[in-house]
C-alpha cells in the first residue's frame, strides 16, 4: 500500500495587515488608562474653568463611568437640558456634554460674582447669558478632552489640541450623539469650589470612540521595521530607461543670419576642453571628448555637487 500523498494547499495563505495582528490592550489596562485619562481631564478642567468662575480654585472630580445603551443615556440625561455637542480628540471623535437649566444658571451667577448656588424652578427656557456661558464652558471642556487624549506624549506636530463645539441643541437626541443601540460610557463630572458649591454635568461617550480618546488611542504603539532609503540601483527604478545628452558647442547666431543659412554653409564651432552630460536640462557631469574603438565617446571627469544633492548620482 502507498502511504505517501502530496498535498496542495487549498486557498492561500491569508496575509494580515499589522492593525489586525496587534493585540490591543487587556481589560486592565484599558481601565488603567481609562483612570488615568479621568485623572488628567479632571486636573486640566479645574484650571481651565477657574478664569470662566470668578478665578475660584475648583475640585473636579469625574466618576467611573456608567455604561447605558444609546437610547437609555438619552433618558437619563432628559428631554430638556442645555446640550452641546463637541468635536474632541486628534482624530476627531464626537462627545456630548450637558447640564440642566438650573446648574446653568447657577454658573452664569457665579461668572458675574454672586454665590453660583441654584434657587428656585428651573425656567423654562435657557437665558441668552446662560447660553453664551454654556457654550464657552462646553468649549473649555472640549479642549480638556482634546489634551488629555495625548497623555504626557506631546501632540505631533500640526495636530491641534483645540477642541470645538459643533452645535448646541435643548434637545440631546436632536444631535444625533451616538446610535440609540449603541453602548455609552456615562460620565459624572463633578465641578467645586472651596466656598461649597458643587456643578454638576454628564458626559456621554460612545464606547467605541472612547477607546481613540486614550493616551495612545488605547492600544500597543506598534514597532514598526525599518525602512531602507530607496536606491536608484534597486527596483523598480533601475531598469528605467534616461535619454541623456552631450552638448559639443553652444553659440549665438542672429536672427538675421539665421533666416539666411542655407545648405552648404559653414559654421565654425569651438569646443570647449569639457563638456556637460546632461539630462534635460540638468547637468548630470562632465567630461572631455575622445574616441573609443573607432567611436566617438566621452571621458567623465567631474560631477556638479547639485547632481549628487539632487540623487542622480548614487
Amino acid at each position: 500500500m502507498r502511504m505517501a500523498h502530496a498535498f496542495a494547499a487549498a486557498r492561500p495563505a491569508a496575509m494580515h495587515c499589522p492593525e489586525l495582528t496587534t493585540r490591543g490592550p487587556r481589560p486592565e489596562e484599558s481601565a488603567a488608562l481609562l483612570a488615568a485619562w479621568r485623572r488628567d481631564l479632571a486636573r486640566l478642567l479645574a484650571d481651565d474653568l477657574s478664569g470662566l468662575l470668578s478665578g475660584d480654585r475648583l475640585d473636579v472630580t469625574i466618576s467611573e463611568p456608567e455604561r447605558l445603551g444609546g437610547a437609555d443615556a438619552l433618558r437619563r440625561i432628559g428631554q430638556v437640558a442645555a446640550n452641546s455637542l463637541l468635536r474632541v480628540g486628534a482624530s476627531g471623535e464626537t462627545a456630548l456634554i450637558s447640564f440642566d437649566f438650573a446648574t446653568a444658571i447657577a454658573l452664569t451667577d457665579r461668572s458675574f460674582g454672586g454665590d453660583g448656588r441654584a434657587t428656585g424652578g428651573m425656567p423654562e427656557a435657557l437665558p441668552r447669558s446662560a447660553a453664551l456661558l454654556v457654550e464657552e464652558a462646553a468649549t473649555m471642556i472640549a479642549g480638556a478632552i482634546t489634551r488629555a487624549s495625548f497623555g504626557d506624549m506631546p501632540p505631533p506636530a500640526g495636530t491641534s489640541t483645540r477642541g470645538d463645539v459643533i452645535v448646541r441643541s435643548e434637545s440631546a437626541a436632536r444631535l444625533k450623539p451616538f446610535a440609540l443601540d449603541a453602548e455609552v460610557l456615562l460620565f459624572t463630572l463633578d465641578i467645586a469650589n472651596r466656598q461649597g458649591c458643587i456643578w454638576r454635568a454628564t458626559l456621554a461617550v460612545a464606547a467605541d470612540r472612547m477607546a481613540r480618546l486614550l493616551p495612545d488611542g488605547g492600544r500597543r504603539p506598534r514597532t514598526r521595521a525599518p525602512r531602507s532609503a530607496a536606491s536608484g540601483l534597486a527596483a523598480p527604478f533601475a531598469e528605467m530607461p534616461l535619454p541623456l545628452h552631450v552638448v559639443l558647442a553652444e553659440f549665438d547666431l542672429s536672427l538675421a543670419r539665421l533666416q539666411t543659412l542655407s545648405p552648404g554653409d559653414t559654421i565654425p564651432l569651438a569646443m570647449g576642453r569639457q563638456v556637460p552630460l546632461m539630462v534635460g536640462d540638468t547637468v548630470l557631469a562632465h567630461g572631455s571628448v575622445g574616441t573609443a574603438e573607432d567611436r566617438m565617446a566621452i571621458r567623465l571627469t567631474r560631477f556638479p555637487v547639485s547632481a549628487s544633492a539632487e540623487g542622480l548620482v548614487p
